[in-house]
C-alpha cells in the first residue's frame, strides 16, 4: 500500500466508525464531492423525460380533445424527442463518475481494513477466525457497493420524480397536490414498519454467514488431518450443521423479504388506482375543472411516484443487507483492542541489548500467570536460550520481547529504553523471526525471501540463499527463483520452507533473532542443513531461542530454565548438566538415560 493510499485508509477509518451505518456511508460519499455533484447533476438531466413525458402527453391528449394544429403537436413531439436522446449521454456521464465513486468507496473500505487489521493486536487475531476476517473484507464490502448501486438510482429518481410530478400539478392542478401528500408519509411508515425487522433478520443471517466462513476455513485447514484419521464423515457434518444454520437464517430472511415486496406493492398499486378514481371523479362531478389530459397527467404522476416508493419499498432488504454489512465492517475499524503504537518514540536503530526487569504477565481469564517476575539481562550478541515443559511460559517470553504481548508488571528495556515507549512498528524492523512453522505466501521464491523490502540486489538474495543452505534445491527448480511455491509453500518440503525462512531473515542483517522451535519439526538431515544455516544467522546477533530438543541449544551462551512460568536455573549446557536440577532431568529424559 503507497503512503497516499494509508493516508487515505486511516482518514477512512475515522469516518466509518460513526455509530450510525447510514452516516458513515454517506460521509464516504461526500469523500468525492466533485464527481458527486458531476453524477447527481447528470442523473437530474436524465430523468427530466420521466416527469415531462406526462405533460406531453397530457397536452397532445388535450390538442386531440379540442380539434387543435398538427403544427403544435409535432412541437410537442420535438420537445420530447430531444428529451429523450439527451438520456444517453446524461446516463453515461452519471454512470461514469457515480460508479467510480462507488468503486472507490469500496477500495477505500478494504484498505481500511488492511490498515486496521494490521494496527489490531495479536491478540484480536487469535480471538476472531481469520475466514470471519476474510469474509468482512471481501462479502460485507461486497454488500456495501451493492448497495448503493441498486438503492441510489431508484431513490434519486424517486425524489425527482416527487419533485417534478409537485412542481406541474402546482401549475396545472394546484388542488390536487394533497393527494400527492398522501404517498410519502404512508410508504415512510411501512418503511419504519419493515425496516426493524430486516436489519434483526440480516443481522442473524451474518452472523450464521460468518460461522459458516470459519467452520469451512477450519476444515480446509484440517484437511491432512482428517484425512489421515478417516475423519471425512465428521468434518462434513460439522460443515452441514454450519450450512443448515445459514439456510434457515436465509429462509427467514427471505420469508420477510416476501412479506415486504407484497405488501409494498399492494399497498402503493391501491393508491394508485385511488388517485386514477379521484381525477376521474373530480372531473365527472365538476368538482375541479380538469381535463380529460390532465386526468392522464394526474394519474401519470401519481402512478410515477407509487412506482417509484414501491421500488424503495422492494429495495429495503437490499439497504438492510448493505447496512448490516457497514456494522459488521465497523466492529472492525472499531475494536480497541490496538498495539498502541501511534506517538511513541521511533527507533532508528537498534544494539539488541534487553533487559528484563521482574516481568509479569498473565494472558485475559487465565487464573495464573504465564510468566512470574522474571528478570533477565540479555548482551547484544548473545545467544539465550528458554526450555523447559510444555506451557513453562518458553513462546510467551518471545511473544513479549515483540511486544505482541505487553507486561503486567515490570518493564523490558531495549537498549536501556522502556519497550512500551517505543514505536514497535520501527523496532520489528531490525528484527526476524524464523517460526517452527514457516510462513510462505504464494508467490514465488525471490518475493518470498525479499518481502517488503523494494530495494534489495539479486546478490544479495542469492548471497542469503546460499548462507541459508538454499541455494542447491532453488538452482535446481524448473524457474530458478521465480517458481511459485503455492500456498503456505504447499510445494516444498518442510526443510526446504524453513531455509526460506532463514534465507528471509539473513537477508534483513537483524539485530535480534527470535527462534521459535524452528528445528523441531523436521528429519535428521533436514535438520542438520539448518541448523548449519542458523549458526550462521545467529552469529553477531542477539538470538533467544526456544526448543524442545536440547541438542540443538548446547552451544547457547546461556539456557533459561522455565517452570510455571518463573526461572528456575540459568546456565551454559555443562554446568546445568553438573547441578542435577531440572536442565539435567529434562537432558537425561530426551537422551533416555535413567534419572
Amino acid at each position: 500500500m503507497t503512503q497516499k493510499a494509508f493516508t487515505g485508509a486511516i482518514r477512512v477509518i475515522g469516518i466509518a466508525q460513526h455509530p450510525k451505518p447510514a452516516r458513515s456511508v454517506l460521509r464516504l460519499l461526500a469523500r468525492r464531492p466533485g464527481r458527486m455533484t458531476v453524477a447527481i447533476l447528470a442523473f437530474a438531466c436524465k430523468e427530466i423525460p420521466l416527469w415531462f413525458l406526462p405533460v406531453v402527453t397530457a397536452e397532445i391528449i388535450d390538442l386531440v380533445a379540442s380539434g387543435g394544429d398538427v403544427s403544435t403537436v409535432l412541437i410537442w413531439f420535438g420537445v420530447a424527442a430531444l428529451l429523450l436522446i439527451q438520456n444517453y449521454p446524461m446516463h453515461i456521464v452519471y454512470t461514469r463518475n457515480f460508479m467510480t465513486v462507488v468503486r472507490d468507496t469500496g477500495a477505500d473500505l478494504r484498505n481500511a481494513l488492511a490498515a486496521r487489521l494490521q494496527s489490531l493486536s495479536i491478540g484480536y487475531h487469535t480471538r476472531v477466525s481469520s475466514s470471519i476476517v476474510q469474509t468482512k473484507v471481501v462479502r460485507d464490502v461486497e454488500n456495501v457497493e451493492l448497495m448503493l448501486q441498486q438503492v441510489t438510482h431508484p431513490l434519486l429518481s424517486s425524489i425527482m420524480v416527487l419533485g417534478g410530478a409537485i412542481v406541474m400539478t402546482a401549475i396545472a392542478v394546484p388542488q390536487f397536490l394533497p393527494v400527492y401528500a398522501l404517498a410519502v408519509p404512508i410508504a415512510l411508515g411501512l418503511r419504519a414498519a419493515l425496516s426493524r425487522r430486516s436489519r434483526a433478520r440480516n443481522e442473524v443471517f451474518r452472523r450464521e454467514v460468518e460461522g459458516f466462513a470459519a467452520r469451512v476455513g477450519e476444515m480446509a485447514s484440517l484437511i491432512p488431518v482428517t484425512r489421515a484419521h478417516g475423519l471425512e464423515r465428521t468434518a462434513v457434518s460439522r460443515v452441514q450443521a454450519g450450512a443448515d444454520g445459514v439456510r434457515r437464517a436465509g429462509l427467514h430472511l427471505d420469508m420477510l423479504n416476501g412479506h415486504v415486496a407484497s405488501i409494498s406493492w399492494v399497498t402503493m398499486q391501491l393508491l394508485g388506482l385511488g388517485c386514477l378514481v379521484l381525477a376521474a371523479v373530480f372531473a365527472l362531478t365538476g368538482v375541479l375543472p380538469i381535463t380529460p389530459g390532465e386526468v392522464v397527467l394526474l394519474s401519470t404522476y401519481f402512478t410515477l411516484l407509487t412506482q417509484g416508493l414501491t421500488s424503495l419499498l422492494m429495495l429495503i432488504p437490499v439497504g438492510a443487507r448493505g447496512m448490516e454489512s457497514m456494522r459488521s465492517i465497523s466492529e472492525v475499524l472499531q475494536e480497541p483492542d490496538l498495539e498502541q503504537n501511534e506517538g511513541k518514540r521511533a527507533v532508528a536503530a537498534v544494539g539488541g541489548h534487553l533487559e528484563l526487569q521482574h516481568v509479569t504477565h498473565r494472558y485475559a481469564g487465565a487464573e495464573r500467570d504465564a510468566v512470574h517476575d522474571v528478570s533477565l539481562d540479555i548482551a547484544p550478541g548473545e545467544t539465550v536460550a528458554f526450555v523447559g515443559s510444555s506451557g513453562s511460559g518458553k513462546s510467551t517470553m518471545l511473544n513479549l520481547v515483540l511486544g505482541f504481548v505487553r507486561p503486567t508488571a515490570g518493564c523490558i528495556l531495549l537498549d536501556g529504553a522502556d519497550m512500551q515507549e517505543l514505536d514497535l512498528r520501527t523496532v520489528r524492523q531490525s528484527v526476524s523471526v524464523v517460526p517452527q512453522e514457516s510462513v510462505l505466501f504464494e508467490g514465488t521464491i525471490r518475493e518470498n525471501i525479499a518481502y517488503g523490502l523494494d530495494d534489495v540486489s539479486d546478490g544479495r538474495l542469492r548471497e542469503a540463499l546460499r548462507d541459508a543452505n538454499a541455494a542447491e534445491f532453488v538452482d535446481r527448480l524448473p524457474e530458478d527463483w521465480d517458481t511459485v511455491v503455492g500456498e503456505r509453500g504447499a510445494r516444498l518440503s518442510g526443510g526446504q520452507r524453513q531455509r526460506l525462512a532463514i534465507a528471509r531473515a539473513l537477508v534483513r542483517d537483524p539485530r535480534i533473532l527470535l527462534l521459535d522451535e524452528a528445528t523441531s519439526a523436521l528429519d535428521p538431515e533436514s535438520e542438520e542443513l539448518v541448523k548449519e544455516a542458523l549458526n550462521r544467522l545467529m552469529k553477531g546477533r542477539t538470538t533467544l531461542v526456544v526448543a524442545h530438543r536440547l541438542s540443538t541449544i548446547r552451544q547457547a551462551d546461556r539456557i533459561v530454565v522455565l517452570e510455571h512460568g518463573q526461572v528456575v536455573e540459568v546456565g551454559g549446557h555443562d554446568a546445568l548438566l553438573a547441578a542435577g536440577g531440572r536442565y539435567a532431568h529434562l537432558h537425561a529424559t530426551q537422551a533416555g538415560l535413567p534419572h
